[in-house]
């Protein structure tokens, strides 16, 4: 185990309220609360020290008591969403099925806030709470599951990166003013030109258009391929719509 000394200090390894003192006037958890009502509303751009302050009617100097830094409040608002998750439901039984559920349930997350996907692409956050207690529920899920600990590991990344994308498709599916219908009618006409021969081949098959369910590709991917990253690649094809 490492030794406490050469862990990084973290918000949540300091104590939220000193020893001396008077209490409080707010928690961390109602300053993060804000923080994601801000985000949510306009984006992680908008999340600064003043803004959140001037949203909770109060100093930006006064929040220092709660919150280090910036950082430290991306690092609370990332770790807040990963406690939107639910945790408590008991496995059912069949590891893929449950981590495709936890998945989903990711996917859900990212949706209701598109802000995060940023987040976590501009800094390695540190795990909270939260996050932790979700890596260990997931490695829980593939306990019965084969492979080794780091090829569970790696597929607990690949789930979260799939969430992450297919989150991102949904929100620009929903904000796009454009006709899926009329991209693909372009690609079909190009394709038939003669000058991309695979391409023709690819979407003259049965399967080829993509699904206009979303959530079902997502889950589809999935159980192709969180088996065969674990070994169990005659999985493939189980579940499928």
């Amino acid at each position: 185990m490492a030794d406490r000394a050469t862990r990084p200090t973290t918000v949540w390894s300091r104590p939220e309220r000193g020893a001396r003192g008077p209490a409080p006037e707010r928690s961390r958890a109602q300053i993060t609360t804000a923080a994601l009502a801000l985000a949510d509303a306009e984006g992680l751009a908008a999340v600064s020290m003043r803004a959140l302050a001037q949203r909770l009617g109060t100093g930006p100097a006064s929040l220092y008591r709660y919150v280090g830094s910036r950082d430290e409040l991306l690092d609370l608002m990332a770790d807040a969403v990963a406690g939107e998750l639910d945790l408590s439901v008991a496995p059912a039984g069949d590891w893929l099925d449950d981590l495709v559920d936890l998945a989903r349930q990711s996917k859900a997350a990212h949706v209701r806030h598109p802000w995060l996907a940023d987040l976590n692409d501009r800094r390695g956050e540190v795990l909270g709470p939260h996050a932790i207690d979700y890596l260990d529920h997931a490695l829980g899920i593939l306990s019965p599951a084969p492979g080794t600990a780091g090829q569970k590991l790696e597929a607990i990344g690949l789930l979260g990166a799939l969430a992450v994308l297919f989150a991102r498709r949904e929100s620009a599916a929903t904000s796009s003013s454009g006709d899926p219908a009329a991209r693909a009618a372009h690609l079909a006409a190009v394709a038939a030109e003669g000058r991309h021969p695979h391409l023709l081949a690819a979407l003259t098959t049965a399967d080829a258009l993509p699904p206009a369910d979303r959530d079902a590709q997502f889950v589809r991917l999935l159980r192709r391929l969180l088996p065969a990253m674990l070994g169990q690649g005659e999985r493939f094809g189980q579940g499928e719509s």
